[in-house]
């Protein structure tokens, strides 16, 4: 028997991600070092006439006082305000040679250091990524070729050919690095040109984001004829409704064409300012933001009375105003806490580090710790990159807890910053007369449980700035 199908409506929900203003506030904010953000804020306080700095507290919109991110405690590393220094540690402080711990080298480490520049952010990615030697070598070329902005603009077979004969490599050969080299922070970064650009942003939002779709078909086949088609132009290219077309025009507009151009270095001499601090006290780790990391920026109750009583347009030029305030603070919490949750989870994971120095430290990526939180790689480099906190060991870089790692004999791994400070140690224990040679150096550590090549050996000796073996020679 023949079943007639009859027409049924039904409502179901679902969950889009839509790229909002405040999204990409808050995603903006999180990647900036503090010194940009005490900019970017006071900009914001400068054009926004309901902004004002608030002294002691923030004031929330209902004229109450709140602090402006909650910490949330946990008990392995407790979550603390910590406003005025070491006062607070009671504890003695193990001060090995090399290794920071007085105020003073505190200070001398937050004048020194600077900030990552573009080069130095996708190197130490690439060092965390498991790349063979081989693809290791690749990506430092392809990572050298890539210029301020973000591009790989030289041509990629004349850059391979310039590598010959020291490394025979082919397209075949360069294009999975590259491609790898592309799912690095920021997003969009290793494209050869602008349409490569916004497609790597697009296809590393969420496959439901509003406009998504439509805006990588425009983006492959119609990005430089964009401005002539106007939205009707689009609808129909695309086969889409207005309202899909709005939505990829917002979408595009949204990304970045210039990845790299957010990072740079400081010029010398500059200070840097710890975002956050970390401290023992009766045997536990403690995480706070140091103070004045996150600047305090309130909303004044003044002008908001007077919207309750204003209507035409300065009514919306007002509300327009509080809607930008509004999502600073919201953007300026979720900065603040997405920091926290990420230092807390570093100090978890590198409490040897932290109580022993570099030889102590594990092996940790950024997808590990994206794992453990739950956030995106991308996420975790935002809040990791040209972000300092202070420690007893002196000012350190958020970087500096993550290190790629080499499996031991032992069934465990080591890190490679762990491997390189045994290195250190190697050396600078040597007879001056018959110094180390790199193939002792890596029977050493076979030794003692790390299966380290004569070339790692190497590979790391010279990132130590340590000379060859016949160049450490003393006679006398």
């Amino acid at each position: 028997m023949l079943q007639v199908m009859k027409p049924q409506l039904s409502a179901t929900t679902s969950q889009h991600l839509v790229l909002t203003p405040q999204l990409r506030q808050a995603i903006h904010l999180l990647q900036l070092s503090s010194a940009e953000l005490e900019t970017e804020v006071a900009a914001a306080v400068a054009s926004n006439p309901l902004l004002d700095w608030a002294e002691d507290s923030d004031v929330n919109e209902g004229g109450q006082e709140a602090p402006l991110a909650q910490p949330h405690d946990e008990a392995a590393v407790p979550v603390a305000t910590h406003e005025d220094g070491w006062e607070h540690d009671p504890e003695p402080w193990p001060n090995p040679a090399g290794s920071g711990g007085s105020r003073a080298d505190d200070r001398d480490s937050e004048q020194s250091a600077g900030e990552d520049s573009l080069h130095d952010h996708l190197l130490w990615q690439l060092h965390l990524g498991h790349f063979s030697p081989r693809d290791t070598r690749i990506g430092v070329a392809l990572i050298d070729a890539i210029d301020d902005d973000g591009y790989l603009r030289e041509n990629l077979a004349e850059l391979l050919a310039s590598l010959r004969p020291e490394l025979d490599v082919g397209m075949e050969d360069a294009l999975p690095v590259l491609h790898r080299i592309q799912q690095f922070d920021p997003v969009g970064v290793a494209a050869r040109d602008l349409g490569e650009c916004l497609l790597l942003q697009l296809r590393a939002l969420p496959a439901d984001t509003a406009g998504r779709e439509v805006a990588l078909l425009l983006t492959r086949e119609a990005l430089q004829r964009l401005p002539k088609l106007g939205l009707a132009g689009i609808c129909q290219h695309a086969g889409c409704s207005q309202d899909a077309a709005e939505a990829a025009v917002q979408l595009l507009r949204s990304l970045n064409p210039r990845p790299g151009a957010q990072y740079g270095a400081l010029p010398s001499g500059s200070y840097v300012a710890p975002d956050c601090v970390i401290w023992r006290q009766q045997g536990l780790w403690h995480v706070a933001l140091e103070a004045g990391a996150i600047p305090k920026v309130a909303i004044q109750r003044e002008y908001q009375q007077l919207l309750r009583h204003t209507g035409g347009a300065d009514a919306d030029y007002l509300r327009g105003h509080l809607q930008e305030a509004r999502w600073l603070l919201k953007g300026l919490e979720s900065r603040a806490e997405t920091l926290q949750r990420v230092v807390r989870c570093l100090v978890k994971e590198q409490t040897g580090f932290l109580e022993f120095g570099p030889q102590a430290l594990r092996p940790l990526t950024l997808r590990n710790v994206a794992d453990v939180l739950g956030l995106h790689e991308s996420t975790v480099s935002r809040a990791v990159a040209r972000k300092y906190v202070r420690t007893p060991r002196g000012t350190l870089a958020l970087r500096d807890f993550f290190a790629s790692g080499i499996e031991t004999d032992a069934g465990g791994s080591a890190s490679s910053t762990a491997i390189q400070d045994r290195i250190r140690q190697l050396v600078a224990a040597e007879n001056p007369r018959k110094p180390l040679s790199d193939a002792r150096l890596a029977d050493t550590l076979k030794e003692e449980g790390v299966p380290v090549a004569r070339r790692t050996v190497a590979k790391y000796r010279e990132a130590l700035q340590i000379p060859a073996s016949h160049e450490r020679v003393r006679i006398g």
